[in-house]
């Protein structure tokens, strides 16, 4: 395939094709679909595919226009072939779905989790580090003392879509969610946390509630422990999830790899957003380890419509997400350097945003990311 020779499989009407090219070998790498979404998604995306760009990777982006103002112009939040659109990329490069013009449920269960669902994206990968150079809200703890890595599973649990409501309107209204618990579900994802506990400090904390919840949650505990027994050089603690709350505040120095449901690491997560200075650099990656589809990466600070178009939003989060997409992807090199060029940008302090005590614009704190890459920070 030559330079500038059209790619099979176009991007739908609609789309707009954004190329970032580095040093061409004669191939387009890899394709990857852009869903900057809503709000702060659109200006925070462009940012992470210029600090890709610098990288000097060769992959073929396509903008896929899809999320709530999708569904204001026709009804829903994706076309009736999205999924089967996606299903040719090599990953999805998502922005921020929602907007108060939509109901949350809407846009989250007509767009996020089909795409999650459908492609098996069954671990949610999410990172919390303190940054070098920002101060985080526990008195006395530094980067140090922050390090973990949260394993959510991240297709059934609370999230699994089983329940109803009946008599709607009356006295008698009756509303019933039942969260899934499988043991198929339960054990890829502890597997997974298992491994790359190992490849860490060799410690896992297991994140239940199996005092209260009888089923679920002993089904859990029981999946961990089995699997725990082929890993002896791993180190599993059981802990209660609003134990783990307070532990997170309290002594997150104690805490690496962590495995949780749905519900419960989603919540965690944010806390550990909060711990590591700004939900702006919480980055995530959901991921499809089994071949069923690509895997989808975005930061999870939400559209943020308060800030959306003033070019205020912190686009480390992003940026973040963009080299765990490389990481998976098998460029882990340049996955390690997108990390560094955020760890320089945050230690040297002169170019950030305003949830982190600076002043620049969106855009000012991705040239800075991106000449991290070659050089020093301006």
């Amino acid at each position: 395939m030559t330079r500038g020779t059209p790619l099979p499989n176009p991007p739908p009407p609609g789309g707009r094709e954004i190329i970032a090219r580095g040093p061409y070998d004669g191939t387009v790498t890899k394709r990857i679909a852009v869903i900057p979404g809503d709000g702060v998604g659109k200006e925070v995306v462009p940012e992470g595919i210029k600090v890709i760009r610098e990288t000097g990777l060769d992959f073929q982006f396509e903008e896929l226009p899809w999320g709530c103002e999708y569904y204001e112009r026709y009804g829903r939040m994706m076309p009736p072939d999205a999924l089967s659109t996606l299903s040719g990329y090599d990953a999805i490069y998502l922005g921020a779905i929602g907007w108060p013009t939509v109901p949350d449920h809407v846009s989250l269960w007509e767009c996020l989790l089909p795409i999650r669902k459908t492609f098996e994206q069954y671990v949610n990968l999410r990172p919390v580090r303190l940054p070098p150079g920002i101060r985080g809200p526990l008195a006395g703890r530094g980067p140090e003392d922050v390090d973990m890595l949260f394993v959510r599973e991240n297709t059934e649990g609370e999230y699994s879509g089983t329940g109803g409501r009946v008599h709607v309107g009356t006295e008698a209204e009756l509303a019933v969610e039942a969260p899934i618990f499988t043991r198929r579900a339960i054990e890829r994802c502890a597997r997974y946390a298992l491994e790359r506990a190992r490849a860490r400090s060799h410690r896992l904390i297991s994140v239940t509630k199996s005092n209260a919840s009888r089923y679920s949650y002993v089904l859990w505990d029981e999946v961990v422990a089995g699997l725990a027994e082929g890993f002896p050089d791993v180190q599993v603690e059981r802990v209660h999830v609003d134990a783990m709350a307070a532990r997170m505040v309290l002594r997150p120095d104690t805490i690496d790899v962590v495995v949780g449901s749905n519900l419960f690491a989603d919540i965690l997560t944010d806390l550990g957003a909060a711990i590591q200075g700004s939900l702006g650099l919480a980055a995530s990656g959901n991921l499809s380890l089994d071949g069923r589809g690509p895997s989808m990466f975005e930061p999870v600070h939400g559209s943020a419509p308060d800030i959306a178009g003033k070019s205020r939003a912190n686009p480390m989060g992003a940026v973040w997400s963009a080299g765990l997409m490389l990481r998976h992807l098998g460029y882990e090199a340049e996955g390690q350097r997108v990390e560094r060029a955020i760890d320089a940008v945050c230690e040297d302090g002169r170019v950030l945003t305003g949830d982190l005590g600076g002043q620049a614009s969106t855009q000012e704190v991705g040239d800075a990311l991106a000449l991290a890459l070659t050089g020093p920070t301006s």
